[in-house]
């Protein structure tokens, strides 16, 4: 197994993320420096391994409390565990590094259950996450020090285990005079608000609802299962917005729910995604339409409420969203036209490699035992070091 040497002037670190999408893992290599304190990332190379129809359908299957089995959840553990060994060889390789270079590997895993709410349980206050895809099998084939499970010690300080980007965000691009948001797309869509560093205003963060996956759900449906997902919101772009049927979908509970708070598939999943496609008699340009500016008005209420408090000038979009045209388009015609609107490229960081070059970062921190999560974000008591090893 290769060690993290923590005078090494510079380690080398892969990133692994398969979110709520589920179009397949990606996989970011990045050079961590510190100096006098402050560290520096550098991507140095992005690689995407697609997940196979097959599997895309059992991970969908296993999110279904009503279709999920024991046997393949385990089963599921171990071949996504082979997945992202082969995500993280694939990335290393096509950067022209060989694993014996690499110091440390950072696994999200892949969600398939996530229930931030408390229950009751034998007189146990119990919130509960699941991310699969087995570390130890990480470390195995690729032999080098792996991290993952990270949400669950944030959710036992009493936080909700998400969202976990924020500490990175504020790290690596709070600003000392300006406000800045940054905003990711994927299948939910969240938003890290960061004031500037003079500001006696907090950093907030939170999931503002779905993001992707419905719009997704919609364009398969649309096309007859001819298309994953709404290539750069063509088929949005021909439609007309319903507003009726968006007061109602905007009526729904989480919406009104104050922050920090997360979600997933739990609420907007397939079966609600189903029974928003079946509700209402509009045509499949319309529903897209309409669906793709649930994700824009969502968004915009979660960032128009703290403009002036957080003094935000700027906007950063990252995720398969920033590729949506029609989403992006929507998003600019209801923001004040003083702000800046850009992709977190503009940062140093590829839009699409974000997440999995955050979790580059909470690996790396986590190695080093230092608090990785951002208490104001996920609502947990306190800081904790986030993160289990296989060495």
């Amino acid at each position: 197994m290769n060690n993290v040497h923590k005078d090494k002037a510079e380690t080398l670190v892969v990133g692994l993320m398969s979110g709520t999408s589920l179009d397949g893992i990606d996989a970011a290599l990045v050079s961590i420096t510190e100096e006098n304190e402050n560290i520096q990332l550098k991507l140095l190379h992005f690689a995407t391994l697609p997940f196979s129809e097959k599997v895309r359908e059992r991970i969908l299957q296993l999110c279904d409390p009503n279709k999920a089995r024991i046997e393949d959840i385990s089963d599921m553990n171990m071949l996504l565990g082979e997945l992202f060994a082969a995500a993280a060889k694939k990335a290393v390789s096509e950067a022209n590094r060989t694993l014996d270079e690499i110091n440390l590997i950072s696994s999200h895993g892949q969600t398939i259950f996530h229930q931030p709410e408390r229950v009751e349980i034998e007189g146990y206050s119990v919130a509960s996450t699941l991310q699969i895809g087995d570390i130890g099998l990480i470390a195995e084939r690729t032999g080098v020090t792996t991290i993952g499970d990270f949400r669950t010690r944030d959710m036992a300080a009493g936080g909700q285990g998400a969202p976990l980007v924020p500490y990175a965000d504020q790290l690596l691009f709070q600003q000392k005079e300006t406000g800045r948001v940054l905003v990711n797309i994927g299948g939910i869509a969240n938003i890290t608000v960061l004031p500037p560093e003079n500001s006696d205003e907090s950093i907030l963060a939170f999931d503002t609802g779905p993001g992707n996956m419905i719009i997704d759900a919609f364009a398969g449906w649309a096309t007859n299962g001819k298309q994953t997902f709404d290539d750069n919101g063509s088929i949005a772009a021909s439609g007309t917005i319903d507003e009726e049927w968006l007061a109602e979908l905007l009526a729904h509970d989480y919406y009104k729910q104050p922050a920090p708070k997360s979600t997933g598939r739990e609420l907007f999943g397939s079966e609600y995604a189903r029974k928003c496609w079946e509700q209402t008699s509009l045509s499949a340009e319309d529903k897209l339409a309409t669906i793709t500016e649930l994700t824009a008005r969502t968004l915009v209420s979660g960032i128009s409420r703290l403009l002036e408090s957080h003094k935000i000038e700027e906007v950063f979009i990252s995720g398969g969203g920033w590729h949506n045209r029609t989403l992006m388009a929507r998003l600019r015609s209801q923001l004040p036209q003083a702000i800046k609107i850009g992709s977190t490229d503009e940062l140093g960081i590829l839009g699409d490699a974000k997440e999995a070059a955050v979790f580059a970062l909470l690996g790396y921190q986590c190695l080093m035992k230092r608090f990785n999560n951002l208490p104001s974000a996920t609502g947990a008591r306190n800081p904790v070091i986030m993160g289990k090893i296989a060495w």
